[in-house]
């Protein structure tokens, strides 16, 4: 036994989707990087969650995260590449498309978000993940 209590939630469930997820990503060895900022794996988990409670079709979000691209490469991208601001920019598009997300929630939850400070928190236990270590769930 190795002393980690498995989460039996439907939330455990859901970020052991994702886990699986993020260990065969490409990129996803030891000495490699899926993601370079903590909000990057939050909003790749957003999408899988989102996908898994049927708010939208895959193939919905893989058009809009094209799109996303396409329109950035269409202005010579003078905004610095980030693949996973496309991939937060498709999601809040196939969600608001849908009705999921409304363009005042979003953008009060955006504020809310954007202006707390950094460090606001810090006093807390945080029990989500930021990172996956892949040796942890490859032993499973």
């Amino acid at each position: 036994m190795s002393g980690v209590r498995e989460d039996a939630t439907e939330l455990g469930d859901a970020r052991r989707r994702v886990e699986d997820l993020v260990c065969n990503l490409p990129g996803a060895g030891p000495d490699e990087r899926s993601f370079e900022q903590p909000w990057e794996l939050r909003a790749f988990a957003m999408a899988v969650a989102a996908y898994h409670e049927g708010n939208y079709a895959w193939s919905e979000f893989q058009l809009s995260l094209v799109e996303s691209i396409r329109r950035w490469e269409a202005e010579n991208g003078t905004e610095p590449w980030s693949y996973y601001e496309h991939w937060l920019t498709a999601l809040e598009t196939v969600l608001a498309a849908n009705g999921t997300l409304s363009g005042p929630v979003l953008d009060e939850r955006a504020h809310t978000v954007l202006s707390t400070p950094r460090n606001a928190n810090h006093h807390h236990a945080h029990r989500e993940p930021v990172a996956v270590d892949p040796a942890v769930s490859s032993s499973r």
